[in-house]
C-alpha cells in the first residue's frame, strides 16, 4: 500500500463527505455516523480533529470560514481541495484493486489454540458460531432495510461484510465438525499433550521449527 500524507482511514471518510459540500468537523462526524462509516472502517472519533488538522496542513482540505453561534466554540468550515479530490480517487482505486493482508483477532486466536484442550476449543468455537449466526441474522435484516431505501451502489459494502461473515461461520462450523468427529489431523496427539504436558517428538519438532 502507498504511503500517504494522512494515512488514517478516517481521512478517506472525511474526503468522501466533503466532496459533496463544505462542513465543519462536528458536521463531518454527524454525516459519517449517519452513514455508518464506523461499520465500514476502523474509526476513532476522538482523533477526528487531529486528522482534520493534518489534512489541512497537507493541502487536502482548506478552511473557508469560521463562525461562532452563541456561546458555542468557534467552528471552522472546510472544503475539499483539488489535491484532496485526487487523493480520494487514488486511495479508492488502491483499496479496490490491491488486496492487503489484514490478520484478524480470530486468526491470532487460532494460531495459539493448541494451548487449550480440544474439548474447550470446540466449546468456544460453538459459542463463536452461535454469536456469528445471531449477528448475521441482524445484518441480513439491516441489509434488507438498506436495499429497500437505497440504490445498490450504496449498500455493496454491507453485502460484502455479510458474505465474509457467512464464510467465517461456515468455515468455523466445519472446523467444529472435524474436531467432534475425530477427522482433525493429530487430534489424539493434541489430547495427549493436555493429559500429560508432553508433546510428541513430531509436534515438538514442528513447534521448534515453526512449521518451516
Amino acid at each position: 500500500m502507498k504511503r500517504r500524507k494522512v494515512g488514517n482511514l478516517l481521512a478517506l471518510a472525511v474526503l468522501s463527505a466533503l466532496v459533496q459540500r463544505p462542513m465543519h468537523p462536528y458536521e463531518m462526524a454527524s454525516v459519517l455516523r449517519a452513514r455508518d462509516k464506523d461499520q465500514d472502517m476502523k474509526i476513532k472519533w476522538g482523533s477526528l480533529y487531529t486528522v482534520v488538522r493534518n489534512m489541512d496542513k497537507h493541502g487536502l482540505i482548506e478552511a473557508v470560514e469560521s463562525a461562532r453561534q452563541g456561546g458555542r466554540p468557534e467552528r471552522t468550515v472546510y472544503r475539499v481541495t483539488d489535491a484532496g479530490r485526487e487523493e480520494l480517487a487514488d486511495w479508492t482505486r488502491e483499496l479496490l484493486s490491491t488486496p492487503e493482508r489484514e490478520p484478524s483477532s480470530f486468526e491470532a486466536g487460532l494460531s495459539v489454540m493448541a494451548g487449550l484442550g480440544p474439548d474447550e476449543v470446540v466449546r468456544l468455537l460453538r459459542q463463536r458460531v452461535d454469536r456469528l449466526r445471531e449477528r448475521l441474522a441482524a445484518d441480513r435484516e439491516r441489509l434488507a432495510r438498506e436495499r429497500a431505501e437505497l440504490p445498490r451502489l450504496f449498500v455493496v459494502e454491507s453485502e460484502y461484510a455479510l458474505a465474509v461473515g457467512e464464510a467465517e461461520a461456515t468455515w468455523t462450523q466445519e472446523l467444529v465438525d472435524e474436531l467432534t468427529t475425530g477427522r482433525f489431523p493429530d487430534l489424539e496427539q493434541w489430547r495427549a499433550y493436555h493429559r500429560t504436558g508432553d508433546l510428541s517428538p513430531e509436534l515438538a519438532d514442528l513447534a521448534e521449527r515453526g512449521g518451516d
